[in-house]
């Protein structure tokens, strides 16, 4: 009796331990990003042409690299693990990768576009290429850290044992579909989103390979809930605006598209057995959001705070063009806290902080848990 009491007592006391050791934020030293302009901190802006003002003029002061008037999603996943803002591995000018590196780039891809960046602002680098970029980031720095004498060097950089404890997380393929909805119809382009995650589930098993073990990825957004979206259609007919108001075949594909990455990082689970595999439905937080805008404290979805978008004619954020003979500039509107969009694409540092709360609690994940969980 006193032994069975004994054992009963030790299972007890290890149920306990573990139930504590499974409460534990994971401590992440390091993120890693791969995606989009949803979350490029400064990667197309280095690379091509910089960001003009007033982009970056909410919290920055000054253009700061990013399509908005202050911070994204990702800014505000950095700031609530404690870890700094990332540096885009693209930029060459004051970075520190010691806590992390973005792959991101505005016009990204996760299947390769034959387009061209000035064409319609596709960026060369797609998932895959980000991928080989993070490989040679990870080989390169390992090796300049091992050889570094001067610590001012070596502070600078990510520490080696440090990658596979690092948070890797991943928001790419609203271009995707953008590219879709361009070049082909509906029906068209939902045969190809197989493929697209075919691309997308490649891309995490190559950064498993690299030792990347815990992933937090979100899915794509409301695409037809952008006020571009649901300014193209100028003379709708029933069914063309579903019951928020957003754009319905393009919410649709989007839909299926999400369905689809769910399905499959839920099999790579049982394929990657030891990794964390959380999948974030940014599109449900996103349409929170929009579907209650007032009750929030925002404008309607329709409204956007900078740029001028009139009709057919378009001014993007910061620009000049000639109208009718009258030169547009395409300004700031005076309070961008009360906007849900910043330009008619992104959307606001308010939008985005409001975001980010949802779904750093673990309310929209599957599995539900934190992100400061992540790694379990």
């Amino acid at each position: 009796m006193k032994m069975k009491m004994k054992i009963q007592m030790a299972l007890t006391v290890a149920s306990i331990l573990i139930s504590m050791a499974d409460s534990r934020a994971c401590d992440f030293p390091a993120i890693y990003n791969f995606g989009d302009s949803n979350s490029d901190t400064g990667g197309i802006s280095a690379a091509f042409y910089p960001t003009i003002l007033p982009c970056g003029e909410t919290f920055f002061h000054k253009t700061a690299g990013r399509g908005c008037d202050g911070r994204l999603i990702i800014d505000f996943i950095a700031k609530h693990l404690e870890l700094p803002y990332l540096s885009a591995y693209l930029n060459s000018i004051g970075t520190n990768f010691r806590h992390g590196a973005n792959f991101a780039t505005g016009g990204s891809t996760i299947r390769r576009q034959n387009e061209s960046v000035f064409e319609n602002g596709v960026s060369p680098f797609s998932l895959d290429i980000q991928i080989v970029q993070f490989r040679q980031f990870k080989n390169r720095t390992i090796d300049r850290y091992l050889e570094a004498v001067d610590d001012s060097i070596k502070n600078t950089l990510p520490i080696p044992e440090e990658f596979s404890k690092a948070i890797f997380t991943i928001d790419i393929g609203q271009n995707d579909l953008s590219a879709g909805f361009r070049k082909m119809t509906n029906a068209q382009f939902l045969t190809t989103i197989p493929n697209i995650i075919d691309e997308f589930s490649r891309a995490i098993e190559d950064l498993y390979k690299e030792g990347a073990r815990a992933f937090w990825v979100h899915n794509t957004g409301p695409i037809g809930c952008i006020p571009v979206a649901i300014r193209s259609i100028p003379n709708p007919i029933p069914g063309d605006f579903d019951q928020n108001g957003c754009v319905r075949y393009q919410n649709d594909a989007a839909l299926e598209f999400n369905k689809q990455l769910k399905e499959r990082i839920i099999k790579l689970r049982t394929i990657l057995s030891d990794a964390s595999l959380v999948y974030v439905d940014v599109f449900a937080a996103k349409l929170k959001l929009i579907a209650n805008a007032k009750e929030e404290g925002f404008m309607e979805k329709g409204e956007i705070c900078c740029g001028y978008h009139e009709g057919n004619n378009h001014v993007w954020c910061g620009n000049r063009k000639i109208i009718n003979g009258s030169e547009v500039y395409g300004g700031s509107c005076d309070d961008p806290s009360k906007f849900i969009s910043w330009d008619g694409v992104h959307y606001t540092e308010a939008a985005n902080r409001w975001i980010a709360n949802q779904i750093v609690k673990g309310s929209f994940s599957d599995p539900q848990i934190p992100i400061t969980h992540a790694c379990r």
